[in-house]
């Protein structure tokens, strides 16, 4: 019964860390996990069928099995990332991975539940002992993986470490009915062989993981960690410091001034008070760097969910350099909390709102550009309060830019869209939110190293090819029609 709660926690494990890394590497992860559990649960179906077949040394095809599954497993994250790196079909490597593990765990319940039936000579006792296993051990990897594996140990680690249970379920029916099982000593070897291949990988698995971000991003990876909620990574060239979470750039410190002046200044300049302001998401610290340039504000409230990405952009030397300490300075009430939650329970009046969140690509974002979480913000601004939002690119992604306008708009806000050139992102697009109309005149006084007043004459004008060619709806909890907006976006530029 121990080897079915070992194999069932296993398979969860590889159907999660298949879906969670597809998400990751390409986007879309109500797509990946459908995709993945519909290919996985055939799979399983066709290999529940094909073991029919399977007459004699069934022993020796259960070991043969386990050890296909641990070494297929174990080696998935490693062979996704090298196929999404060097390969331009990377859906055909991940369909066959799950296809084979698949058909591989189908095979396992079968095969076991004959084994211990012979042994045991009690089919009703075997069926429902071996059920009731099945499904604990599916729970336990359920559980296990979100909680414990991956934000502890990453996705290398753990698919090298959920491999080696799968050799280990092998090797207790080895020792346990090492009579029946054909040439015994030399499955015997070869499985405490593969066993110590993959807890070797398991030592080795940051080694492995920095050989193989090198080749994800361009530039030398000089810091990685897997949190409980996202992948960060930064890379260095010479004087070019990056920032990205789960692949996506966040900052490049050659152009950072431009997106985080934009999202800033024209925000604040608009407010007549400026005492109390409020940053949802901006866990590197750059935008209230800025906002810490205005002599008046007195407190500055930063609302992240990860508490990791701030204390890495606190201790860090090179990223607290370059947000001057902003995350340290005595202003800062730095609040670990979802966003979304956050508004829902506050209470206060904010006199500026600055939403830098990440772009809508999966459903919990997606959550945060809703019609319904803009009704959120407007209940936490003062009466003379300025919202701005950072809206992706109205170039690469126009109509989510423009959804997120009229989603913003739909909730009784003067809404004023404008976009920029920053060169490591593109052409990024903001929107200006306001309770009463506002020009678009704007004096700065205080220093920037981009922004002028002639320069804003220029950013509230669009090209044709950003303005959108349909006609689009909003974005609301029951309808979260950005994300295939943003979805269609992200598939065209890939």
């Amino acid at each position: 019964m121990l080897t079915t709660l070992i194999i069932s926690g296993c398979s969860i494990c590889y159907e999660l860390i298949i879906s969670a890394l597809s998400s990751f590497l390409k986007g879309d992860s109500v797509l990946q996990y459908s995709i993945t559990i519909g290919i996985y649960m055939s799979a399983m179906g066709l290999g529940s069928y094909l073991s029919k077949f399977i007459k004699n040394k069934l022993f020796n095809y259960f070991v043969g099995i386990e050890i296909g599954v641990g070494v297929i497993g174990g080696l998935s994250t490693l062979i996704l990332f090298l196929a999404n790196i060097y390969l331009v079909c990377y859906q055909i490597v991940m369909y066959a991975i799950i296809l084979i593990i698949g058909l591989f765990v189908g095979m396992e319940i079968p095969l076991l539940t004959r084994i211990i039936e012979e042994d045991e000579n009690n089919l009703r006792v075997t069926i429902s002992s071996i059920f009731s296993f099945d499904y604990i051990g599916g729970l336990v990897g359920s559980i296990a993986f979100p909680l414990l594996l991956l934000p502890h140990l990453g996705y290398f680690c753990t698919a090298f470490l959920v491999g080696s249970f799968n050799i280990i379920a092998a090797l207790l029916i080895i020792l346990k009915y090492k009579e029946r099982i054909a040439h015994y000593k030399a499955i015997l070897c070869a499985t405490l062989s593969v066993l110590a291949i993959l807890l070797a990988g398991t030592i080795l698995s940051e080694n492995i993981s920095k050989v193989v971000e090198d080749g994800l991003y361009q530039d030398k990876v000089i810091f990685s960690e897997q949190t409980k909620y996202q992948n960060i990574v930064l890379t260095r060239h010479r004087d070019d410091l990056r920032l990205f979470i789960n692949g996506n750039i966040q900052f490049s410190s050659k152009d950072e001034y431009r997106y985080h002046e934009a999202l800033v200044h024209l925000a604040m300049t608009k407010a007549v008070k400026r005492e109390n302001v409020l940053i949802l998401g901006g866990g590197d610290g750059l935008a209230a760097r800025e906002i810490l340039k205005y002599e008046e504000v007195q407190k500055i409230t930063l609302v992240d969910l990860d508490k990791e990405i701030i204390r890495i952009c606190q201790e860090n030397e090179l990223i607290a350099n370059l947000n001057n300490h902003s995350l340290s300075n005595a202003k800062m009430n730095v609040v670990v909390d979802d966003a979304y939650k956050f508004l829902v329970e506050n209470q206060f009046k904010y006199d500026v709102i600055i939403v830098d969140l990440p772009d809508p690509n999966n459903e919990a974002l997606n959550k945060l550009y809703t019609n319904v979480f803009y009704r959120l913000c407007k209940q936490a601004m003062t009466d003379l309060g300025v919202m701005v939002v950072q809206s992706t690119s109205p170039y690469f992604a126009t109509e989510a830019f423009w959804c997120i306008h009229q989603t913003i708009a739909s909730e009784g806000f003067h809404v004023l869209p404008y976009h920029l050139e920053v060169p490591s992102f593109g052409d990024w697009g903001f929107n200006l939110a306001t309770f009463q109309k506002v020009d678009t005149q704007f004096k700065f006084n205080v220093p920037t190293k981009f922004l002028t007043e002639e320069k804003c004459q220029t950013i509230f004008s669009f090209a044709k090819d950003e303005k959108p060619n349909q006609e689009l709806k909003i974005n609301t909890l029951s309808n979260p029609i950005l994300m295939k907006y943003y979805g269609d976006a992200d598939k065209k530029w890939r």
